[in-house]
């Protein structure tokens, strides 16, 4: 009897032992990387910054700016929507996307619009949705409101104006394709949604009379744009383990249309380049992303679950060189800048990258309140919005005029 409690002792012990042992490697898995001092090459400089109400918060969003028309067209998840003067930063208009019909009074309690998708700009209009299904279309110049729909799910993704239409990828799997004069419905496709799927969906890209995105189920599809007839099929994600948890192979990230090939990436898959005709498999590699791809040049960059950063060939697939210094930092996907590639992270922070090394060559914050959506370039200049709200400008300075 003595020795059944000892061995069950012995057994609970190391039970423990064990428990505590997979406890602090978890742990260690999910540590966020320090950052490290870096010989930055550069200062970079805000051109201006500007507050756009309290940002997304703490909510899931993919809300990031749109630059057109001389303008900086942004908005808040409550429904605080603005034109800025590109140049200044000064607002041009305001809209409050939560009180369109303007009956509510200065005391009203005032309900948030849940602005989650945007803002896609296009045929002199700027266009956000929301997480109740709402589409908002703005006059581009005034801030008027041209016309106004709601379709069937979320919108948490940016619309695309194409060919006179305005398409929209719904959290209910279903593609919608307005009319972008009136937002009258032309037609809608629905995708099937497995039982368990990720945050997020596909943002979308239009090329040669089709458009292209990726699903929860792990597949990129093409839709004829006039009609919404599906096209070829490409599975790039592979479902594996017990779980739905562990089965979820959701390509959140837009594909990426480069001639005749089309980059992808699974959040538990591969990355993948698809012959655009008919969506054959040219190549494919593990790698796992929810982020948004970069292919610049020979180049494709993604930015992994883990928040590490890889360069690949985008003809061959071969990996050229990777970063993993900002591990669990929430690393955006990357953006272009001359001879760098910039992310920001989870602190507020965007890094410069060579784009032949991965080294980190200079750094900026732009507040402590993280940023979450890919930064913007237009013309060489850097338009990222932080989750409180904090819009800066950002350029990067020459080099050989770097102090």
């Amino acid at each position: 009897m003595i020795f059944i409690k000892k061995h069950l002792l012995s057994v609970v012990l190391l039970s423990g032992a064990l428990t505590a042992c997979s406890s602090n490697d978890q742990e260690e898995q999910d540590k966020v990387a320090e950052l490290v001092d870096i010989n930055a090459q550069f200062t970079p400089q805000v051109v201006w910054d500007k507050r756009v109400g309290d940002g997304v918060e703490h909510y899931f969003s993919r809300l990031s700016p749109a630059v057109a028309y001389d303008k900086v067209f942004v908005a808040s998840r409550f429904g605080e929507a603005y034109a800025l003067d590109q140049a200044t930063g000064e607002t041009i208009w305001s809209t409050a996307l939560y009180n369109l019909d303007g009956e509510l009074g200065f005391w009203d309690n005032k309900p948030s619009a849940r602005i989650a998708g945007g803002a896609a700009v296009g045929y002199d209009k700027v266009v956000w949705g929301s997480e109740n299904g709402d589409v908002f279309a703005l006059d581009a110049n005034s801030g008027e409101l041209v016309w106004r729909t709601q379709v069937a799910g979320e919108v948490i993704s940016k619309p695309l104006f194409s060919a006179n239409k305005l398409f929209i990828n719904t959290s209910s799997g279903v593609l919608v394709a307005l009319d972008a004069n009136t937002g009258e419905q032309l037609w809608q496709a629905q995708q099937p949604v497995p039982p368990l799927t990720l945050r997020g969906v596909s943002g979308l890209s239009a090329s040669s009379g089709g458009i292209f995105l990726g699903s929860a189920s792990g597949e990129v599809a093409v839709y004829i744009e006039e009609s919404g007839q599906q096209g070829w099929t490409a599975q790039i994600g592979e479902p594996s383990g017990a779980t739905e948890l562990q089965r979820m192979v959701d390509v959140d990230v837009t594909p990426v249309v480069v001639t005749d090939k089309i980059y992808a990436i699974s959040s538990n898959g591969h990355l993948a380049a698809l012959d655009i005709r008919g969506g054959r498999e040219v190549w494919k590699r593990s790698y796992s992303s929810y982020r948004e791809l970069l292919v610049s040049g020979n180049q494709i960059f993604a930015t992994d679950v883990q928040g590490h950063i890889y360069a690949v060939d985008r003809h061959s697939g071969m990996e050229q060189w990777s970063n993993l210094s900002l591990t669990n930092r929430g690393t955006t996907g990357a953006v272009d800048v001359g001879d760098y590639i910039v992310v920001g992270d989870v602190e507020g922070y965007l890094h410069w990258l060579d784009k032949a090394e991965g080294r980190v060559v200079a750094r900026h914050r732009v507040d402590s309140s993280a940023i979450y959506v890919t930064p913007v370039v237009v013309d060489q200049l850097l338009y990222v919005m932080s989750r409180d709200g904090d819009l800066q400008v950002v350029k990067t300075p020459d080099i050989d005029n770097a102090n």
